[in-house]
C-alpha cells in the first residue's frame, strides 16, 4: 500500500468538521499524536487494539471484540428507517482486475487507519495496471488493486425517508445508512485538555461550502451513492471533518464501518414539551427513547450523569420532593465540573440554569444540540444525529427561524445561547487582559416559548393572535361580600405590543375567567406558584387549548404591586432619559428606590396611572404585570414591548355592572354553544359566525373583527354610528370600496411588521451589537423596513383615494376615519421625508442604503471631508504641474496604488528628491510625494468614516422612523377599522334570502318591555349547498314588546329543528349588535345586554362535573345573573336526571325568569306538561316546531317542516328518531306501545292558584337548586364523601315534600 495519502483533491476546505464540534465537548487525559507529514490519513484511531486482521465473521474469536471489525461482521441490526436491502459485501480474491470493475463499490482497509473506507472505482490506467479510487469524501488515489486488501460492495436500492414521528409522540428513529450503524468514532486528539479547537473551528468559520447546507431527505428511490454521514433532513446535511496541521483543514477520513456501541438498561429521554397542568419540568432522561438511539446512547448517559437520576438535586441542593424544589435548576457536582474542558463546562453552566429548556448553542455558522437536546432535535426537527457517542445534532444559522418556531409550536421552551465574540477577540483579551478562557464567550440572547415568538413561517400565515396571560388571585378576607374570589389580569401579545391589564371580581364558579379564557385563548400562562385556587386551577384546564404553563415565585419573580410600579417607572425613565444609551440592564433596575413614585407620575401611561390610582382595586392587575415583565425579562422583550405599548384595559370584566359597559357579554357557555369562533366539531374556524363574516383583507383587520365579535356594542347611539358606517359603504360608494379593498390586500401583517421595526430599534437580545451573526441580518431587516414604509404608503395612498365617498355618505365614522388629522394620521410628509433620504428600490435591491444629500449629518459630514481630501490632491496636482512646468503630468491608479503622479520620463531630472518612486513604464515615472501620502491617510480615514457612517445609518433611520410610532399605529388602527367594516358589508352578499338593516329601538322608560322581532329569519351560517337537500326555512318570531310575551316556550319533534332556532335568534341578535345587516326581511331590537345560552349534553370530566352538574351550574349562572335586557336561551333543561325532578326544575327555573327577571327568552323542552301548564300565562307563548305525521308500518313516520307555529306539539315522537337510526323492527314497535301507555297515564295538568306559581314556592325551588349544585360540587372535590351524600339524600327529600305540595 502506498506511504502516503493525497492530501487534498482539490476542493474547497470544508470547515466546521464534526471532529471539531464533537472535540468542543470531549476530553481525554492526553492528546494524541500529530500524524506525521507523509501521511494524511487519519490520525483519528478508534482504539489501541489491533484489529483482526481476517474480516471473515467465521474466524473471528468469539471473545474478542475488535474495535474496527470487517463490514462482514455479523452483529444484530437496529431498526432503522432505511427502507431496502443491505448492502451484501464479496470478499476479494487475489488477482489481476481490469476494466470490469470499474464504476464498481468498494472498500479499503488502511492499516494506520485501523479502518475501512469505502468509495468508488473510477478508471483503470492499463500502463499502471492500477485503478483510480474515489472515496465518498471525494478523495482520489490510485491503487493497485491486487496489493491491497479490498471488499467490493454490492449495489443495493434504498430508499430515504424523512424522519417522523411515532403515531404516540415520543417515537423516534435515526436515518442512517446500514453501512453507518453502530460508528463510533473516537476524536480524542481533536480537542486535548484545553478545548482550543473551539477556537480554531471559529476562526475557519466563513470558509464554508454553502451548497452543502441544506439538503432534504425525501421518499425517494435513489442508487447508494456513498454520500455518508449526511446531517438530517431539511436543516442541514454538511460533514464536519478533522482540521490538519498548519492551518489547513483536513478532509477528515470517510465513514467508517463497523464499530460496536454498548447498550444498557438505562433508557434515554427526551425533553418533552409542558402540556399539563402541573407544569412538570422535563431533565431529559425522564422518558425512554426507542431501539437505536437508547442502545446507542444509554449506557454512556447512565455511567456520566447519575445526577441527572436518583442523586438529583436543584441548584440549591434540594431534592425532588422538597419544599421548594425548583425543577428548571440543576446541581452539578464538583467532580463532575473539574473533569469538563472548557466548552463542556460552557454549556452545562446554561444548561444547569436551564433544565425545562432546549439549548440551541451556536457556534460559528451553526447551532448545535448537545445531550438531551439533541433527542428533541432528532425527534421534533428530524435532525439526524452525528457520529460518535454523544447524542449531538445541529443545523445551519439561516434555518433558526425555522426550527425554533417548529419547537415553539410544540410547546417547548427554546434557550438561545450566542457567541458574543469572535476568535480573534478571544486571542486580543487572551493578550491585553491574561485571561486563560480557551473558549469564546456566549450569552443567552433569547428565551423562546408559543407566547414569544415574535416572527416565524406559521405566524406570518396565521393572523390569529397568541396571547400570553398572567393571572394571580384573592379568595380570603375579601372586603366585597359580593364576590367569591377577585382576579388580577395582564394579556400580551408581543407581536403587536398590544397589554390588556384588568382587575375583577368573579362568583364561585368563575364565570368572568371563564369568558376571558373562551375569548382569548391565550398559549400561555403565567401564575404564581401555589396561589390560584383549585376551582381556578379547574377553570384553567377546562377553558384554554393546551397552553404552555409556567410557575413563578411569589414576589420574587412573579412581582407584587408595589415593585411592578418601581420596576416600570425604572424602565420609563430609562426610556425617557437614555434613549440613545443603549438597553436597560440589571444594575438600573436594581437601583430603583421608592422614591421614584414621587419623581416621575407623569411617565406612566394613562392606564397604568389609573390603575396605580384605584390602590387595591387596582394592585392585583399589577401584580400580574409584574409577572409578565418578569418572565419577557429573560426572554430580552420587556423593555421594547414597554416603550412601545399599546395599553388596553379590559372590558366587560365586571360582570356586576352590567349598565355601564358599552359591550354585550358572551359569556364562555355562548361563544362555545353559538360557535362564535370554533366549531364543535373539530375546534376551527369553519361554519362559524366569523368564518362567515370574514372578508377582511388584512390580517390586522380579521383581528380586529374577532375583537367586535366577542364584544358587541350595546349602547344605542353606537350600534347606530356602526350601521351609518357600513351602509356608507354599500351602494354607490361600492367601486371605491372595492378598490380600497384590492389595494388592501397586497399588505403584508402591518401591526406585527411595525412591532418587528420598533424592536429593531432596540439594541439588545439577538439584535445587541456584540452578538455574532453569519447571517445577513441588516439586509433582512433593511427589507423589512423597506416593506414598512411601502406599506403605510400603500395605507395612507389607498385611504386618501378612498376619502372621496365622504361627499355621498353622512356617516359621522366614516368622516373621522377618512379624514386627515382626525382617525386618520397626516403621515404623507413624513413618508416624504423617508422617500427623500434614500431610492427604496435600489436599496431593497441591493442590501445598502446610500442616503441623499442632507438626510444624514454624520454622512455627509464624512462625504465632506473625502472631498475636501479630494480636493486638497486635485490642488496639489495643479502645483506639481506649475512647479514641474508640464501640463500633461496627471494621477494614475496602478493594482492598489491610487494617486499615482505620473511625470514624462523627460522630467526625471527635475523631481525632487523627496518624491517615492513607486513604478514606471516606458516613458514615464509614477511618484508619490510626501503631501500625497499624507493627503492619502487622511482620504483613507474619511473614507472610512464615510463607510462606518453608511452602516449605521439603517439604526439611525430605524430611530427616526419609530420617533413617530404613534402615528403609524394610528394608521394601521384606522386601516383595520375600515378592513372590518367593508367586511360587514360584504357579509350580507353572502346570506340566503333577504337582508335588512336591523332597526335598533332604545327605551324611553324603565318600565317599556324590551323586545325583538323578526320576519322571516334566516340563518347566518346555514346555506342550502351544506344542507344536502332541501333549503333552510325561515321563520316569523316575536318576543316581548307590548303585547306580546316575552318568552317562548317550544315544543317538537326531536330533530324538528328547536336548537336550530334559538341559535339563529341569538346569532341574529349579536349581527344586528356589531352593526351588520340580518338575514331577515325585517328585524327589530331593544339592545341585549348579555345573551345565555344552555344548551347540548357536556360534561366537565376532567374538572369534576358531571353532565347534570354543568348543566345546572350555568343554569345557575343565569338565574344570578340575567337582567330583564337579557336574552335568554334554554334548551331541555332537567334532561340529565329522573323525569320528575328534571320537570320540577325545569318549570321552577322558567317560572323565575318569566315572574321575576322578566326577560326576553326561549325554552324549548320535550316535557309537554309545561305546555299544559303554561296554556294560559300571558308571558309565555307557546309555539312548536312543525310536522306532518304519517302512518307506518307500525311507527309512526314523521316529516319535519321546520316552521315556527303557535300551539304546543302533543309529543316528541322520539321512536321516529330511532327508526332513522336504524333500531330493529322489533324495539321499535315495542318502543310505540309503550309509548302509547305511558302517554295515557302522563302529561295529566296541575292545579294552578290564579294560574300562576307562588313566587314562593319560585324562591324556595331556586334555593333547592343552589343546593343542589353545591352539595353535588362538594361530593365530588371532596374525599369525605359521607358528608356530600348525607347533603344530597336531605335534598332529595326536601325535592319529594315540596314536589307533592306543588305538583299534585
Amino acid at each position: 500500500m502506498a506511504p502516503s495519502r493525497k492530501q487534498s483533491n482539490g476542493r474547497s476546505p470544508i470547515v466546521n468538521p464534526q471532529r471539531q464540534i464533537t472535540a468542543f465537548f470531549s476530553k481525554t487525559t492526553t492528546p494524541s499524536p500529530s500524524p506525521s507529514p507523509a501521511l494524511s490519513k487519519k490520525q483519528i484511531s478508534i482504539s489501541d487494539t489491533e484489529p483482526n486482521p481476517n474480516p471473515s465473521p467465521q474466524f473471528q474469536d468469539a471473545s474478542s471484540s475488535p474495535t474496527t471489525p470487517s463490514p462482514l461482521q455479523s452483529k444484530p441490526r437496529k431498526p432503522l428507517l432505511v427502507i431496502g436491502q443491505t448492502p451484501s459485501l464479496s470478499p476479494s480474491t487475489t488477482g489481476v482486475y481490469g476494466n470490469e470493475v470499474v464504476e464498481k463499490r468498494i472498500r479499503v482497509y488502511w492499516p494506520l487507519d485501523k479502518s475501512w473506507y469505502e468509495g468508488c472505482v473510477k478508471s483503470y490506467d492499463g500502463d499502471s495496471k492500477k485503478h483510480l479510487v474515489q472515496y465518498d469524501d471525494f478523495e482520489e488515489e490510485l491503487l493497485d488493486l491486487s496489493n491491497e486488501k479490498i471488499e467490493w460492495v454490492e449495489p443495493s436500492v434504498k430508499k430515504f425517508k424523512r424522519l417522523r414521528r411515532g403515531s404516540l409522540g415520543f417515537r423516534k428513529m435515526v436515518l442512517e445508512d446500514e453501512e453507518m450503524e453502530n460508528v463510533e468514532e473516537d476524536i480524542s486528539g481533536a480537542a486535548g485538555d484545553d478545548d482550543s479547537s473551539d477556537e480554531d473551528w471559529g476562526k475557519n468559520v466563513e470558509k464554508e461550502f454553502s451548497e452543502e447546507e441544506d439538503v432534504d431527505l425525501v421518499d425517494e428511490e435513489e442508487e447508494d451513492d456513498g454520500k455518508k454521514g449526511k446531517r438530517g433532513a431539511k436543516s442541514d446535511s454538511r460533514k464536519r471533518k478533522a482540521s490538519g496541521e498548519g492551518g489547513k483543514l483536513d478532509l477528515g477520513k470517510k465513514v467508517k464501518s463497523g464499530g460496536d456501541v454498548s447498550t444498557g438498561e438505562f433508557k434515554v429521554s427526551v425533553l418533552d414539551p409542558v402540556k399539563n397542568k402541573e407544569n412538570r419540568m422535563f431533565n431529559g432522561f425522564g422518558n425512554a427513547l426507542m431501539n437505536d438511539a437508547s442502545e446507542r446512547f444509554s449506557m454512556r448517559e447512565a455511567e456520566k450523569f447519575p445526577f441527572l437520576g436518583g442523586e438529583r438535586m436543584d441548584a440549591t441542593r434540594r431534592r425532588p420532593g422538597d419544599v421548594d424544589y425548583d425543577p428548571r435548576t440543576l446541581h452539578l457536582p464538583p467532580e463532575f465540573v473539574k473533569s469538563l474542558t472548557g466548552g463542556q463546562r460552557q454549556w452545562w453552566e446554561f444548561k444547569s440554569k436551564h433544565m425545562d429548556k432546549v439549548l440551541f448553542f451556536k457556534m460559528g455558522k451553526f447551532y448545535e444540540l448537545f445531550e438531551m437536546d439533541a433527542h428533541v432535535g432528532a425527534k421534533e426537527l428530524d435532525l439526524q444525529y452525528m457520529k460518535g457517542e454523544q447524542p449531538h445534532c445541529g443545523f445551519p444559522e439561516k434555518n433558526f427561524s425555522m426550527n425554533v418556531e417548529k419547537l415553539a409550536r410544540k410547546g417547548y421552551r427554546v434557550l438561545v445561547v450566542e457567541q458574543t465574540e469572535t476568535p480573534e477577540q478571544l486571542e486580543l483579551r487572551r493578550k491585553e487582559k491574561g485571561s486563560k478562557d480557551k473558549v469564546v464567550k456566549r450569552e443567552v440572547c433569547a428565551v423562546i416559548t408559543k407566547g414569544t415568538l415574535t416572527n416565524g413561517e406559521f405566524l406570518s400565515s396565521n393572523p390569529d393572535a397568541s396571547y400570553l396571560m398572567a393571572l394571580t388571585e384573592i379568595s380570603q378576607g375579601l372586603t366585597n361580600q359580593s364576590f367569591e374570589r377577585i382576579f388580577g389580569v395582564c394579556v400580551v401579545d408581543v407581536t403587536t405590543n398590544r397589554i390588556i391589564l384588568g382587575q375583577f371580581g368573579d362568583d364561585a364558579e368563575c364565570s368572568s375567567l371563564c369568558c376571558l379564557l373562551s375569548e382569548l385563548r391565550p398559549v400561555e400562562i403565567i401564575k404564581p406558584a401555589k396561589v390560584l385556587s383549585s376551582e381556578t386551577e379547574r377553570v384553567l384546564v377546562r377553558h384554554t387549548r393546551n397552553p404552555l404553563i409556567n410557575e413563578l415565585a411569589p414576589l420574587s419573580e412573579f412581582w407584587d404591586a408595589e415593585k411592578t410600579v418601581l420596576a416600570v417607572k425604572t424602565i420609563y425613565k430609562h426610556i425617557g432619559d437614555h434613549s440613545a444609551s443603549g438597553p436597560l440592564n440589571k444594575t438600573d433596575l436594581d437601583a430603583c428606590t421608592p422614591d421614584v413614585r414621587e419623581d416621575w407620575p407623569s411617565r406612566l401611561p394613562g392606564i397604568l396611572s389609573e390603575f396605580v390610582n384605584k390602590g387595591e382595586n387596582g394592585s392585583l392587575a399589577l401584580s400580574a404585570l409584574g409577572g409578565i415583565l418578569y418572565y419577557l425579562k429573560q426572554a430580552f422583550l420587556y423593555e421594547t414591548l414597554l416603550r412601545f405599548a399599546k395599553f388596553e384595559s379590559l372590558p366587560c370584566s365586571d360582570f356586576c355592572e352590567v349598565a355601564k359597559k358599552p359591550y354585550m357579554i358572551l359569556d364562555a357557555a355562548a361563544l362555545e354553544n353559538l360557535e362564535i369562533f370554533e366549531n364543535s366539531r373539530n375546534g376551527d374556524s369553519s361554519g362559524t359566525l366569523y368564518a362567515q363574516l370574514n372578508h377582511c383583507v388584512t390580517p390586522f383587520g380579521k383581528r380586529l373583527l374577532k375583537t367586535w365579535l366577542a364584544r358587541p356594542l350595546y349602547h344605542l347611539g353606537s350600534i347606530i354610528d356602526r350601521q351609518d358606517a357600513v351602509a356608507g359603504l354599500r351602494g354607490v360608494n361600492q367601486p371605491m370600496m372595492l378598490e380600497f379593498r384590492k389595494a388592501l390586500s397586497r399588505l403584508p401583517d402591518m401591526e406585527r411588521l411595525l412591532v418587528r421595526i420598533f424592536s429593531a430599534s432596540e439594541a439588545n437580545g439577538r439584535n445587541a451589537n456584540k452578538v455574532v451573526l453569519y447571517e445577513d441580518a441588516a439586509k433582512k431587516q433593511l427589507q423589512e423596513f423597506i416593506s414598512a414604509l411601502h406599506g403605510c404608503k400603500l395605507m395612507a395612498v389607498a385611504c386618501s383615494s378612498l376619502a372621496v365617498i365622504l361627499e355621498n355618505v353622512e356617516s359621522g365614522q366614516l368622516h373621522h376615519l377618512l379624514t386627515p388629522g382626525k382617525g386618520l394620521p397626516d403621515i404623507l410628509p413624513i413618508l416624504k421625508h423617508f422617500k427623500s433620504a434614500f431610492d427604496w428600490v435600489e436599496a431593497n435591491n441591493s442590501g445598502r442604503i446610500i442616503p441623499h444629500e442632507g438626510v444624514d449629518i454624520e454622512y455627509d459630514s464624512a462625504c465632506e471631508k473625502v472631498k475636501e481630501v479630494e480636493s486638497s490632491l486635485t490642488r496639489h496636482l495643479k502645483e506639481q504641474r506649475k512647479l514641474l512646468g508640464d501640463t500633461s503630468i496627471t494621477y494614475v491608479t496602478v493594482g492598489k496604488e491610487a494617486y499615482l503622479l505620473e511625470v514624462p520620463e523627460h522630467l526625471r531630472g527635475r523631481i525632487p528628491q523627496d518624491y517615492e518612486l513607486r513604478s514606471s513604464k516606458k516613458g514615464f515615472y509614477r511618484y508619490w510625494t510626501p503631501s500625497i501620502k499624507k493627503f492619502l491617510g487622511q482620504l483613507s480615514q474619511a473614507e472610512s468614516e464615510k463607510e462606518s457612517a453608511l452602516k449605521s445609518i439603517l439604526q439611525r433611520l430605524i430611530v427616526r422612523f419609530c420617533e413617530h410610532h404613534d402615528k403609524w399605529r394610528q394608521l394601521v388602527s384606522a386601516t383595520a377599522e375600515l378592513d372590518v367594516l367593508i367586511s360587514l358589508a360584504i357579509a350580507s352578499e353572502f346570506y340566503e334570502g333577504p337582508a335588512c338593516r336591523p332597526t335598533i329601538i332604545g327605551s324611553s322608560s324603565s318600565s317599556e318591555v324590551p323586545c325583538l322581532s323578526a320576519k322571516s329569519l334566516g340563518h347566518p351560517v346555514l346555506r342550502s349547498d351544506s344542507l344536502g337537500k332541501g333549503t333552510f326555512v325561515p321563520n316569523d318570531i316575536s318576543i316581548g314588546g307590548s303585547g306580546d310575551a316575552s318568552f317562548i316556550l317550544l315544543t317538537g319533534p326531536n330533530m324538528g329543528g328547536k336548537s336550530t332556532l334559538l341559535r339563529q335568534v341569538c346569532l341574529a341578535v349579536i349581527l344586528a349588535q356589531i352593526g351588520a345587516d340580518v338575514p331577515a326581511e325585517s328585524f327589530e331590537l331593544s339592545p341585549v345586554d348579555r345573551i345565555f345560552v344552555r344548551m347540548g349534553a357536556k360534561d366537565h370530566i376532567m374538572a369534576g362535573q358531571s353532565t347534570f352538574l354543568t348543566e345546572l351550574s350555568e343554569t345557575a349562572l343565569m338565574l344570578s345573573a340575567a337582567t330583564c335586557n337579557s336574552l335568554v336561551a334554554l334548551d331541555e333543561l332537567g334532561r340529565g336526571t329522573s323525569t320528575s325532578d328534571g320537570q320540577a326544575i325545569a318549570e321552577s327555573v322558567l317560572e323565575h325568569f318569566v315572574h321575576k327577571v322578566q326577560c326576553r327568552g326561549m325554552f324549548s323542552t320535550h316535557y309537554h306538561r309545561l305546555a299544559v301548564d303554561y296554556q294560559k300565562d300571558s308571558k309565555v307563548s307557546l309555539c312548536h316546531m312543525s310536522c306532518q305525521v304519517g302512518n307506518g308500518v307500525g311507527v309512526e313516520e314523521v316529516t319535519f317542516l321546520y316552521r315556527l307555529r303557535p300551539g304546543a306539539c302533543p309529543k316528541s315522537y322520539g321512536v321516529n328518531v330511532a327508526r332513522l337510526a336504524g333500531l330493529p323492527d322489533s324495539i321499535l314497535h315495542k318502543a310505540a306501545a309503550k309509548s302509547s301507555e305511558f302517554e295515557a297515564s302522563y302529561g295529566q295538568p296541575k292545579k294552578r292558584s290564579e294560574g300562576n306559581l307562588a313566587v314562593q314556592s319560585c324562591d324556595k325551588m331556586v334555593v333547592l337548586i343552589q343546593s343542589l349544585i353545591n352539595a353535588s360540587t362538594s361530593l365530588s372535590y371532596h374525599e369525605s364523601s359521607g358528608i356530600g351524600i348525607s347533603s344530597v339524600t336531605k335534598l332529595q327529600d326536601k325535592a319529594r315534600i315540596f314536589l307533592q305540595q306543588n305538583f299534585k
